[in-house]
């Protein structure tokens, strides 16, 4: 799932391509939307919401995307050949006399009136990059609920939008606990928040999301993605395991040295 970094750039790319021009064309893939014709109208901008896309037009009208696991927005110039994934999984093609946005896999496409936006992403806590950034906020909702595990209140996007799995094990191991340590007990739980927000702006403008400082191939991250591997920090084996309600599990990592707290329930 892309994390709140990657959502932002996409929207920057979106804008570039979009904003300010007529679209051309409009072809929306999906069964709701299928007779919409958005043709003729100028797109006014692309605001990123946490992990959610917002491509308003004119008329008062916003295109809300969200790309869950696999979803992605690529943009061509006008007459390049479209090479991101087979035809028949395009859910939304917009294009004007200079580019073309194809959204591919796309779970989730709807039109909403841009003043009633808040029925899409009226839910979700402070954005992490956006204007409403609110580190105090987002640390009292995550206290709201002091038992359940850090892990899982951090991917919680009504608690803080933009923290996908990547970040939630490299946050995790940082501030040296293990993510199935109860909220209320992480040691300055507002430093973890901060924190948070400084990684997705530092990686906002780039892909990847380097949380070591080593741009080196296989050194970008402390614990993500490094099962059986050597820690960054003290050499211990990266171990990994499920965490999440049924249906929404995650492959969180962990140091067994460099973290302290409660390991995965049943281990």
């Amino acid at each position: 799932m892309p994390e709140g970094d990657t959502v932002w750039l996409t929207a920057r790319r979106l804008r570039q391509a979009l904003a300010g021009r007529e679209l051309t064309r409009t072809d929306l893939r999906v069964p709701r939307l299928a007779t919409t014709d958005l043709t003729g109208r100028r797109v006014d901008d692309v605001v990123p919401r946490g992990k959610h896309l917002l491509i308003r037009v004119e008329g008062g009208w916003s295109l809300h995307s969200h790309l869950r696991m696999d979803g992605q927005w690529r943009v061509y110039p006008t007459g390049e050949r479209w090479h991101g994934s087979p035809q028949h999984q395009i859910r939304a093609i917009l294009a004007n006399a200079d580019s073309v946005a194809v959204g591919y896999r796309l779970p989730v496409l709807e039109l909403v009136k841009t003043a009633q936006e808040d029925t899409a992403v009226g839910h979700l806590g402070p954005d992490l990059l956006g204007p409403d950034w609110d580190p105090a906020e987002a640390v009292r909702r995550l206290l709201e609920k002091p038992d359940r595990a850090v892990g899982e209140a951090l991917l919680d996007q009504r608690n803080l939008a933009g923290i996908g799995n990547v970040y939630k094990s490299e946050l995790c191991f940082l501030r040296g606990v293990t993510p199935w340590t109860p909220m209320g007990e992480v040691r300055d739980p507002g430093r973890m928040v901060v924190l948070a927000q400084e990684l997705l702006e530092a990686n906002k403008a780039r892909h990847g999301h380097i949380t070591t400082g080593d741009l080196r191939r296989g050194r970008t991250h402390w614990v993500y993605n490094r099962a059986h591997r050597p820690c960054l920090r003290c050499g211990a084996l990266v171990r990994t395991a499920q965490q999440g309600p049924v249906g929404e599990r995650r492959v969180t990592y962990w140091c067994p040295s460099c973290q302290n707290g409660p390991p995965p329930p049943g281990s």
